[in-house]
């Protein structure tokens, strides 16, 4: 018999980027832990419940396999480089197809959008990722309306965000869709999230980037 909670599962796996989850992680984790009378939970898992190795090296052990975790309420998908071969896993790819038969909201955070837009699910729906892979989710699927400014898209039933750091940004709104504008609030200034970065934020959004 369910009790009546409902729950948001983080999908971790080797390569995974570390904000991608940890940021959304820490805007739901304080959010359920701090308001449990809300009636959510948030957990982590993978496809063997084993440990996993980051995109930057961090080790993490999720609290679940696909076998052992609850029924979702939400899935959210982080990205990393670990999406990569995922694209071309006809396994993950039928996993994923099947939580769009059972999960209420699946969303995503940078490149997680790419393995759901190979498993067919963002399909004639706007969508974003991490604007260096936003010809890649195009020419994934070219009827994917690809909104390449946004910092998240709401399409209902699926959210996706742009690249590592959105995550926290969709994070607090979905929690805005699931528990309301002032407890969205409320998390935000209890996790202090207000952004000011030194660098400022007036780059040309066209400028050339290269790493290093």
């Amino acid at each position: 018999m369910s009790d009546g909670t409902r729950r948001i599962g983080i999908l971790l796996f080797d390569a995974v980027e570390e904000l991608d989850f940890a940021g959304p992680w820490e805007v739901l984790a304080f959010w359920t832990r701090m308001c449990p009378a809300d009636g959510w939970e948030v957990f982590t898992f993978s496809r063997d419940g084993q440990a996993v190795t980051c995109a930057k090296g961090l080790r993490v052990l999720p609290d679940h396999s696909f076998e052992t975790a609850p029924e979702l309420d939400v899935l959210l998908f982080p990205g990393g480089m670990g999406t990569r071969p995922m694209v071309h896993d006809a396994q993950v790819l039928e996993w994923v197809r099947a939580q769009r038969d059972r999960t209420p909201l699946i969303t995503s955070v940078c490149t997680g959008a790419l393995v759901l837009a190979a498993a067919g699910l963002l399909a004639g729906r706007p969508a974003t990722t991490h604007w260096l892979s936003l010809d890649t989710l195009a020419e994934l699927d070219p009827s994917i309306d690809v909104r390449r400014d946004e910092r998240f898209v709401d399409d209902g039933d699926l959210i996706t965000s742009a690249g590592v750091s959105a995550g926290i940004d969709m994070a607090l709104h979905l929690i805005q869709r699931l528990a309301g504008d002032d407890r969205a609030r409320w998390v935000r200034r209890g996790i202090q999230y207000d952004p000011r970065p030194p660098a400022g934020t007036d780059w040309p959004q066209d400028a050339k980037w290269e790493l290093g």
